[in-house]
This record gives C-alpha cells, structure tokens and sequence, in this order.
C-alpha cells in the first residue's frame, strides 16, 4: 500500500493543526495517513510513504502527522508498519523516523 503524499494530499504541505492551515499535519494523519496505516496493518503489509514531489515539508506538518501517530498507536507498531521513501530530500527519513521514536 501507497501513500504518495503530492498526488494523494497536497504538494504543498501545511503547518501542524487544521486550525493553523489547509493541509496540516493534523489532516493528513486523521483523513489519510491513520486510515491507511490501519487498513496496511490489518492486512499483514507494509504502508509506504513516499515523500517526492512536493515544494518541501514544514517540521510542524511531519511531527504532528508522524510523531502524532506515534504518539496514539505506539512508536514500535508505527516503524514496525511504516516505510518512507525521499529520493529528493533523503535527511527526511531519519528525520520523520526520530519524530515517531521520540514518543517512546
């Protein structure tokens, strides 16, 4: 299972909470990132993330989607599922990966 964040949600990212912005952290963890996880999780796969194609991530949208995941579910279940991909920006895998580790 595929989430292509530029095509599936936005290209470009907003800030941490709805209230804050169109296309936050927030949104894309409740409408398309949990949703997906859950469904990859009950089916024995993995969910893969792939970061390409849009003008940059603020780091208040990545902690609250990824580290908000975490933070509900478990950082262990969260990395056990989950696999990005960043050809363009590959710093931002270990910076996503620390985010969910960090709600341990």
């Amino acid at each position: 299972m595929i989430i292509k964040i530029s095509k599936d949600f936005t290209d470009t990212p907003g800030a941490r909470y709805k209230n804050e912005s169109d296309y936050s952290g927030e949104e894309f963890r409740d409408s398309i990132l949990e949703p997906k996880f859950t469904e990859a999780e009950k089916n024995g796969e993995k969910l893969i993330v792939d970061l390409d194609g849009g003008y940059g991530y603020p780091t208040s949208f990545l902690e609250e989607a990824f580290g908000g995941l975490a933070r509900k579910l478990g950082s262990e279940r969260v990395l056990k599922v989950i696999e990005l991909i960043s050809n363009d920006e590959p710093p931002l895998i270990e910076e996503i990966k620390g985010y969910i580790a960090a709600t341990k």
